[in-house]
């Protein structure tokens, strides 16, 4: 067996963890958007593959003979790149992938089905916006100019950012809700922009926003093609084959 995690996410780290504690024959790739990414404990590559057509030939050429997509849930051109891939190699698939946030009771959520609606319902009146989404998908938001956003990125910015007015925190996750709390309450949010994105390592904002009674604009996930799926990295490895009872 060898296997191709294609990461990124809290949940490829877990399980990178434990199909190295495992003795498995796999490698960890990332698309090479963080500087500085994670240490992992697997052999890592970093960097695109060249589409489908490309990662099929790495499939082939490496004899992966598994691929687990840990990937964002909004990184969609890796998806659906990995399911052509397998499709074309007959190489067996497994989406690792995160359980949505649902809306509870006390959260007021304006759910868009992307970045431009998100940028469309945010008020005509200035405010202070958070935008929690990640750095590819600000510059829209050049076109409501009058805001003043806070932004949160793993790295410092790379030239200047396209907003006219933004402030940039730059920090790695896992948040703390107490630390959401004080971020929020400290640069006075009054809107928050999120991509459900789903997990544990980022819900802080969102049950920060509850307790501030602060709107959200929650940018639904994309819709990809059927595929198996497990929401845990145990889920993953028992698909692998691994039985934790027997320790292989």
């Amino acid at each position: 067996m060898r296997v191709l995690i294609l990461g990124g996410t809290s949940e490829a780290n877990r399980l990178a963890a434990e199909v190295a504690s495992a003795g498995f024959d796999a490698i960890y790739s990332y698309a090479g958007r963080t500087q500085v990414p994670a240490n992992q404990p697997l052999p890592v590559r970093i960097g695109g593959f060249g589409g489908a057509d490309g990662l099929a030939d790495v499939i082939r050429q490496e004899q992966f003979t598994h691929v687990v997509d840990a990937t964002h849930p909004f990184a969609t051109e890796i998806s659906r790149n990995a399911l052509a891939a397998c499709a074309k190699m007959n190489t067996p698939l497994v989406a690792l992938e995160r359980r949505p946030w649902e809306k509870t009771s006390g959260d007021h959520w304006i759910e868009v089905a992307d970045i431009a609606a998100a940028v469309a319902v945010l008020p005509i009146e200035a405010a202070r916006v958070f935008l929690g989404i990640g750095r590819q998908h600000i510059a829209p938001f050049a076109a409501r100019p009058q805001h003043a956003y806070t932004l949160r990125f793993i790295d410092a910015a790379e030239g200047l950012l396209p907003l006219p007015d933004a402030d940039l925190i730059v920090s790695r996750g896992p948040f703390t809700l107490a630390g959401e709390l004080e971020m929020m309450r400290l640069r006075r949010i009054e809107w928050i922009v999120a991509r459900n994105s789903g997990g544990e390592g980022a819900r802080a904002k969102i049950d920060a926003a509850r307790e501030l009674r602060l709107p959200v604009v929650m940018i639904r996930r994309p819709q990809l093609p059927e595929r198996l799926r497990v929401e845990s990295a145990a889920e993953a490895m028992q698909w692998l084959g691994h039985r934790a009872d027997l320790g292989a």
